[in-house]
């Protein structure tokens, strides 16, 4: 089990220091004038409503209004992250992303194969050892655990857990928030169907979430359809399975219209961290680096927190009292987390190889 536990480092001085990808050290107004002097970030895969991105994305320009953000495909998934990297090794203009937010196990997968640089951003010691690559190839950055989110317009009785979902009433209304062939939000909804049913995890559990979605695929009640908020106001997609903080925003932003129920299965509780990195072939590495020094501020994990993401420096914030209460009651309450389960690196990288690779085999249904 992934935990995010053991002793918090403190902040010394030298934290105002940036250690670089070749190991040397510039300071935060070098870095500043670095990355102006560059004056352009190029990112993929953040949809404003994920995570509070949107706000984010504009906290760091009001900061720094000289260097322009340039947004690749929002709706991109982890895997397209990866492909975006390598087919533009060569390629400095625009569509070159210069970092990645990626789920947990593309990490490693991508400092394997050279695809990012190392950089350790100031905050480096408040991040747990465990969710953070030693050398500073990839960082946590939040997590969150998979909800169903209902439109109970068409769906007056939500499912309470997994195994509801294949029950008659839910004819065309199922659908995942992503690709299970490419995207780490669905490939961790299949893992978490398998654990609630019965599988103890990693292949195990893979091959029981895949069994789990052909047979509600078998039933008529999956809706190949990658889901959105819209999507589900739509009536479209009526039950979306995705991130508890996708859920939480999409309801906050449709305010009632159609009402919408978040709902924390009673079993298969999935924990999900994701990741950032620094593409090893990024055209603006400053503008990177100083893009990471941001997310990893106090003004940056907070504004996570605000997009309902407990961002990976929620323990050394909350210890130091910086978590506003009203934002802390906007959250599930914590029971509803109890049973959250953080999958393995090891697990993940099994599972994902299973389900990537039998999806269209065992399930047969093309999401699009």
């Amino acid at each position: 089990m992934f935990k995010f536990a053991g002793k918090i480092l403190s902040l010394t001085a030298a934290a105002l220091l940036t250690t670089t990808a070749i190991g040397s050290a510039q300071s935060m107004d070098e870095l500043v004038a670095a990355a102006k002097a560059e004056g352009q970030l190029t990112t993929i895969a953040l949809p404003h409503d994920w995570c509070g991105y949107g706000d984010v994305i504009a906290g760091f320009k009001a900061k720094y209004p000289e260097i322009t953000i340039n947004e690749l495909n929002p709706d991109a998934g982890s895997s397209d992250e990866v492909e975006a990297i390598k087919a533009n090794k060569d390629n400095k203009g625009p569509q070159a992303p210069d970092v990645v937010d990626v789920g947990l196990s593309y990490g490693p997968q991508m400092k394997a194969e050279g695809l990012i640089q190392p950089y350790k951003v100031s905050t480096w010691d408040s991040i747990p050892d465990n969710a953070k690559d030693a050398e500073g190839y990839w960082y946590g950055d939040y997590y969150g655990v998979l909800a169903f989110q209902v439109n109970k317009d068409l769906v007056p009785n939500p499912p309470e857990d997994w195994a509801d979902l294949l029950k008659d009433e839910y004819k065309n209304a199922v659908s995942l928030a992503g690709d299970p062939r490419a995207s780490a939000q669905a490939i961790m909804s299949v893992y978490a169907a398998g654990l609630a049913n019965g599988a103890e995890g990693g292949e195990a559990a893979a091959k029981a979430g895949l069994d789990f979605f052909r047979e509600l695929n078998a039933k008529g009640n999956f809706v190949p359809v990658i889901g959105k908020t819209a999507t589900l106001a739509q009536g479209q997609t009526p039950i979306l399975i995705w991130w508890d903080y996708n859920a939480l925003s999409g309801r906050d932003t449709l305010n009632g219209n159609p009402p919408v129920d978040v709902v924390v299965p009673k079993s298969g509780v999935v924990a999900g961290v994701y990741v950032q990195a620094i593409s090893a072939y990024a055209p603006h590495p400053n503008a990177a680096k100083l893009w990471m020094e941001y997310l990893y501020s106090d003004e940056g994990q907070l504004a996570w927190l605000k997009g309902y993401c407990h961002p990976v420096r929620f323990n050394d914030l909350a210890r130091q009292g910086k978590i506003p209460q009203e934002m802390l009651d906007k959250l599930p309450p914590a029971a509803a987390y109890e049973k959250a389960v953080f999958p393995t690196l090891e697990e993940q990288s099994a599972s994902k190889d299973v389900i990537t690779k039998q999806w269209d085999s065992v399930v047969g249904a093309n999401v699009q």
